[in-house]
């Protein structure tokens, strides 16, 4: 069972690498991004061909994961702002179009990796460690950097203009900010981490697969609801933004904690997919009811005095 707690905390913090670009597009800009789907099996299968077919470097192989991300979160932006396509359905069209682009690149619907090096592996032999807590170390590191780069990046002049166009596009615009550009971004971004994250998740399970992303958005929300939920639940809240950044990692960690308890009781694996919506739509429920709750404790508090 500890082994595969383990487990459930390394692909927690890799998965919380996407989480951290689905945050931006769903917290910051208030859509729900599905290019998140396509863009992550899309980088695990580029990354996968370049070590197997090309013997890349593993890190290379993520660096390559995290651009061609970039270049689907841009196809998605600029559908929705060049061609006034709306958002949900520009991502649904990048989604689609990206399952087709996934098995051109690969040839076949997967690719295993089980002879190649991977940066999981490697660390591995060299410090002595086990293969999960190698995983957790590394993704930690990537994960805790990202959320410092996202930090700074969100504090200077554009990434301040593209949050306040999450708020308030109306203003932004009043103010000469082209937020054609701002989304275009944050898009692209958005999906740069999510195909970094497919990458370290493929060299992570060892194999890329044309289905690997499938509902990744589901997992992507939950996360972030969950962690939002722990949030409130903590003394002094979550208010600034490195703290959010850091609950959505945290909230990803927690989602994969739930899944493997639930496997360890005797869930029936096919049935993942149906705990995972009703994980999403509990996260999603129990703020709302526990506000409707808190405010009519209030109405009557108030009727009383």
């Amino acid at each position: 069972m500890l082994l595969a707690f383990q487990g459930a905390v390394a692909q927690g913090v890799l998965w919380g690498i996407m989480v951290l670009g689905v945050y931006i597009t769903f917290r910051l800009l208030d859509i729900a991004d599905l290019t998140v789907d396509g863009s992550f099996a899309l980088g695990g299968c580029v990354c996968a061909v370049l070590i197997v077919e090309r013997g890349v470097n593993p890190l290379l192989g993520l660096v390559a994961g995290l651009l061609v991300g970039v270049v689907a979160g841009a196809v998605t932006g600029l559908l929705n702002t060049l061609f006034d396509i709306p958002a949900i359905l520009a991502g649904i069209l990048t989604q689609i179009g990206l399952w087709s682009v996934n098995l051109r690149i690969m040839g076949k619907a997967n690719i295993p990796l089980l002879k190649n090096p991977n940066i999981f592996t490697g660390f591995a032999k060299a410090a002595g460690l086990p293969q999960n807590l190698a995983t957790i170390i590394i993704g930690g590191i990537v994960a805790a950097s990202l959320v410092a780069i996202l930090y700074w990046f969100f504090g200077t002049e554009i990434g301040s203009a593209l949050r306040a166009t999450g708020n308030n596009e109306h203003m932004v615009r009043a103010l000469g900010v082209d937020t054609r550009v701002t989304k275009l971004i944050a898009l692209m971004v958005s999906n740069g981490l999510v195909g970094l994250s497919g990458a370290l998740v493929c060299q992570s399970q060892k194999y890329a697969d044309v289905g690997m992303g499938t509902g990744a958005i589901i997992v992507g929300l939950a996360a972030i609801v969950i962690g939002e939920v722990l949030g409130r639940l903590m003394p002094g809240k979550l208010r600034s933004f490195s703290s959010r950044l850091i609950a959505a990692v945290v909230g990803s960690i927690v989602y994969f904690l739930i899944r493997a308890i639930v496997l360890q009781l005797g869930l029936d694996p096919n049935d993942m997919k149906l705990l995972s919506a009703i994980i999403v739509a509990l996260a999603l429920s129990v703020p709302v009811v526990w506000e409707r709750q808190q405010l009519r404790a209030s109405y009557l508090k108030g009727g009383e005095a």
